[in-house]
């Protein structure tokens, strides 16, 4: 590590915590304006921030490994997560969530559900999922920090006593850099968390622009066309992904074989079925929500998901693809050797990429980059998991009445106990993986159905969300045991099958008997009080299965009319799919200097971009508030 590398971080690292602090002092009014911002922070700085947080490591390296192997056509890997659900939030589930006018994700079910036993189940429920995952991530960037920093910096901070470890390097590296980062993230809430992303997101555009530069430079066409193949460069693809790699890199094409996605059109297909429902189902009660809930109006709710999309793909893929090319011009050669690739192999390429070929200066303002990208996604986690501990428990069940500095401590006290468990967590390495897997797939698994059923049908009650819930947690948390598992089950029985079945294709499974649970729930018990529905439909107003509710209403308020935006609200979610896409694409076809492809996806941004003004934008700013 050069001098001039670690002044940059340090430079960083004291630019953040200073800019963090002083603008803390904003956020010691209450609740409302610790964890919303008093909802006065502009819509686009809320969306340099969202973007920032979402902008994650790990998510990054992941990322340069599956481009690095699969070629362009990996994009369609982020559909699983799924990416597009940014879409559906931009196009009408942001105005939905902030018409509300509540301060976190939990508190909202109690305006579609009401204040009784049911409405407070599911209230609860809603509750300890955001506060589970708060901590399993914390948990999951604990690790994963610390290990990515041992791998980069030269210093060997491992403290040791009477010959024993009692922390190892990438735990000491790990607690260094969560205990700064928690100290703004405390200390000044939403005010200090977004003004500390939106300087962070500028680090990253920095590094992804240098990175991109230094690559375009240093490397030439010819040594791009003597690695990567035309295959490689195509996006589209068959109902099986056959190996486009040969000569001496065969070896890439028995990694494609072994890790699950041979069937790519099933793959693909399976994808966006689950994408769609999930998506549809809205963001979970996290820092996403969060943003959308802080803007000012209902208007600037939606202007900020929109501006999201447009300020996050491009600079990260301008950084990707640069990894990516210096990774297959320097790396690809000497992992081609190995007849074993695993995973860990493309993990490691970004890394490698960072140490041995980016040179002084650059590789400084890179590890800043990555850096805030952690320092971004683990100050918004620590943000929004105590708004449900303080708003949703304490404040709900415990001390309804206090002052306002009363439950800014309690929100201090709640931040350092979720960052506290998190890290404890974190010292478990052997078993983290474990964790992080079922928090992503029992947790968001069993999200879905519940989730989806609250927006678009007037019958689902309190009961019906929280069984719903409760069902899918409890058959994705089974399957995710089977899985872990699956070397105690004969080859070829129903258990191995089904304990080795992936996670994309058992979603309809988990899907189907959430939605027993949500309908046993529902129709074995009574409906949600009719005034308590006529509130949440007038104000909200979703589209979907409302009628009796819409004809309460109507009798009382003849000018009040149905929301029919479903087609047209589709219609901007498959174009918008396609305007996402193509700003994951450009930077990509751009780096590789395929021109021919990228002035295509260009004119697809263009296109799309024009039909989104006219479809969405033009209707956006139509809105009152």
């Amino acid at each position: 590590m050069n001098a001039v590398d670690v002044t940059i971080i340090g430079i960083y690292i004291a630019l953040t915590l200073g800019v963090g602090i002083w603008i803390s002092k904003r956020a010691s009014k209450g609740l409302d304006s610790y964890f919303l911002g008093g909802n006065s922070i502009k819509w686009y700085y809320l969306g340099l921030s969202n973007g920032s947080g979402m902008f994650d490591v790990s998510g990054t390296a992941w990322m340069v490994g599956i481009l690095f192997l699969y070629g362009v056509k990996s994009f369609m890997f982020m559909w699983m997560w799924p990416i597009f659900n940014q879409i559906f939030v931009m196009v009408f589930l942001a105005a939905w969530i902030r018409r509300s006018n509540i301060m976190t994700g939990s508190e909202w079910i109690l305006t579609r559900f009401g204040d009784d036993k049911a409405g407070r189940a599911s209230h609860l429920i809603v509750a300890i999922f955001a506060i589970v995952a708060s901590v399993g991530f914390i948990a999951y960037f604990f690790e994963g920090v610390g290990k990515f920093l041992t791998i980069i910096l030269p210093w060997d901070l491992a403290v040791e006593l009477n010959n024993s470890i009692l922390l190892s390097s990438d735990q000491s590296y790990a607690l260094i850099i969560i205990l700064l980062t928690t100290i703004y993230t405390v200390k000044g809430g939403m005010f200090s968390v977004v003004a500390t992303e939106v300087l962070q997101y500028g680090i990253m555009v920095l590094a992804g622009i240098l990175i991109a530069t230094y690559t375009f430079v240093s490397i030439s066409d010819v040594q791009l066309e003597t690695i990567i193949s035309k295959e490689w460069g195509n996006v589209f693809f068959g109902w099986e992904l056959d190996g486009f790699w040969d000569g001496k890199y065969e070896a890439f094409n028995n990694l494609i074989d072994t890790q699950g996605y041979k069937m790519f059109g099933a793959f693909i297909g399976m994808s966006l079925f689950k994408g769609f429902f999930a998506s549809i189902a809205g963001p979970t009660p996290s820092y996403d929500m969060q943003r959308i809930l802080s803007t000012r109006s209902v208007k600037e709710a939606a202007y900020m998901s929109g501006f999201t999309n447009l300020v996050l793909f491009i600079p990260r893929y301008l950084l990707i693809a640069g990894i990516v090319i210096l990774g297959l011009v320097f790396i690809a050669p000497e992992m081609s050797i190995s007849n074993s690739l695993s995973t860990n192999d493309l993990e490691i390429i970004l890394p490698k990429v960072i140490n041995y070929h980016v040179p002084v200066g650059i590789k400084g303002v890179l590890l800043a980059g990555l850096l805030a990208a952690f320092m971004s996604t683990f100050s918004a986690f620590v943000n929004s998991g105590p708004a449900y501990i303080v708003n949703d428990i304490y404040k709900k069940y415990f001390k309804p009445e206090a002052s306002p500095k009363h439950y800014i401590r309690a929100s201090h006290l709640a931040s350092f106990g979720i960052v506290i468990l998190g890290v404890i967590m974190g010292f478990f390495a052997d078993s983290i993986n474990s964790i992080t897997l079922w928090i992503t797939s029992a947790l968001y698994g069993g999200y879905v159905a519940a989730n989806l059923l609250k927006w678009i049908w007037w019958r689902f009650n309190g009961w019906g969300y929280f069984w719903g819930m409760a069902a899918g947690l409890l058959v994705a948390t089974l399957q995710f045991v089977l899985e872990q598992n699956q070397n105690n089950f004969q080859v070829g029985s129903v258990m191995h099958d089904a304990a080795t079945l992936p996670a994309i294709y058992a979603f309809p499974i988990i899907l189907l008997i959430s939605l027993l649970g949500a309908f046993l729930g529902t129709f074995l018990t009574a409906p949600t009080d009719m005034n308590t529905l006529k509130s949440f439909y007038t104000n909200v107003r979703p589209w979907g299965w409302w009628n009796p509710v819409f004809k309460t209403i109507e009798k009382t308020n003849p000018v009040f009319k149905k929301n029919k935006d479903f087609p047209i609200d589709m219609f901007n979610c498959i174009i918008g799919i396609a305007w996402q896409s193509s700003m994951i694409l450009l930077p990509i076809y751009f780096m590789v200097r395929d021109y021919t492809n990228m002035f295509c996806v260009l004119a697809l941004f263009v296109v799309t971009s024009v039909i989104l003004k006219f479809t969405w934008l033009d209707k956006v700013r139509k809105y009152k508030n």
